[in-house]
């Protein structure tokens, strides 16, 4: 657990919902997180820039886009990854092909949202450390699967879609975030 805590997101394209929430999740943690943040698309074309509407609903939720570009999946990255967070279950379902062992650690980006909900704040404040508390938030969270109802564990593709769609996804993937990137970001109390 020394080695740090590397979350990776997945979609499709690398331009709207994995970028959206890489980018989000880098501006929650803050600067100077030891946790590092990346995003690929499963049918990524590499160095893409964000999709407009993604990127305007990125700042509008306070984030920043700048200096983004798309990246592929690859095997690599999954396993190196300590969480990997997809936008659809069809994604989490192509993270994993690439390293099966990858399956304890890989969440839709709801799914992981609703199981950080029912994860005993104490359990992940106890540990100083945010690179700790990650992996325990992780473990706990592989813990609830099954006994945790997620009802919309997909978050669907704006891409070509309307300002509406950016703004459902966007909203989506900022409540699912919230409660894990609480428990993440906030050192425990003294």
């Amino acid at each position: 657990m020394n080695g740090g805590f590397h979350i990776l997101f997945v979609c499709t394209g690398n331009i709207c919902r994995s970028a959206l929430a890489e980018r989000l999740t880098r501006s929650m943690l803050g600067p100077g997180s030891p946790l590092t943040v990346s995003s690929a698309g499963t049918r990524a074309v590499p160095g893409r820039p964000m999709a407009e509407r993604a990127r305007r609903e990125l700042a509008r939720l306070g984030g920043e886009a700048e200096g983004f570009v798309s990246c592929p999946l690859t095997a690599e990255l999954v396993v190196t990854a300590d969480l990997v967070l997809a936008a659809s279950s069809e994604h989490r379902a192509e993270a994993v092909a690439l390293h099966p062992l990858a399956a304890a650690r890989a969440f839709t980006i709801a799914e992981f949202g609703a199981l950080a909900r029912a994860v005993p704040a104490e359990n992940i404040a106890r540990h100083r450390e945010p690179e700790r508390r990650a992996h325990t938030l992780v473990t706990e969270a592989r813990a609830l699967r099954g006994l945790v109802r997620v009802d919309h564990p997909d978050i669907a593709d704006p891409y070509g879609g309307s300002r509406r769609d950016f703004r459902d996804a966007a909203r989506r993937i900022a409540e699912s975030l919230a409660a894990p990137l609480r428990l993440l970001k906030h050192p425990p109390a003294s």
